[in-house]
């Protein structure tokens, strides 16, 4: 056991459309069900869902990458990477990030097959 109480998730709110699990009201009612069928919550515990990118555009999520360091090619959008971690470049994912990109106006570092 871990005894983590926080669980970090760089969910995007942009995303709903096609990833419901990506809205604020899921990221909620999955935090109170984990409250609710943990040991760790039961004895007190308790686990917080953080998703501090739930609410920002994509090229905000961007330049907030680059500010902190973050080489965004070693980041993941995409639903089905290939084995080598590239991503698809045309599923709903690839096309929000691209997009993020360029309205960011920087160059897009994403490793696409």
């Amino acid at each position: 056991m871990l005894g983590a109480q926080h669980i970090f998730i760089g969910a995007n709110a942009v995303d709903y459309s096609g990833y419901p699990d990506c809205r604020p009201e899921f990221l909620r009612a999955f935090q109170a069900m984990a409250n609710l069928a943990t040991k760790a919550a039961l004895e007190g515990g308790g686990v917080e869902i953080r998703a501090p990118l739930v609410d920002l555009t994509k090229a905000q999520i961007v330049k907030l990458a680059l500010e902190l360091g973050v080489d965004p090619a070693l980041t993941v959008t995409c639903y089905q990477p290939n084995a080598d971690g590239r991503a698809c470049g045309v599923c709903d994912a690839c096309r929000i990030r691209k997009a993020g990109f360029e309205a960011a106006g920087v160059a897009d570092s994403t490793r696409y097959r």
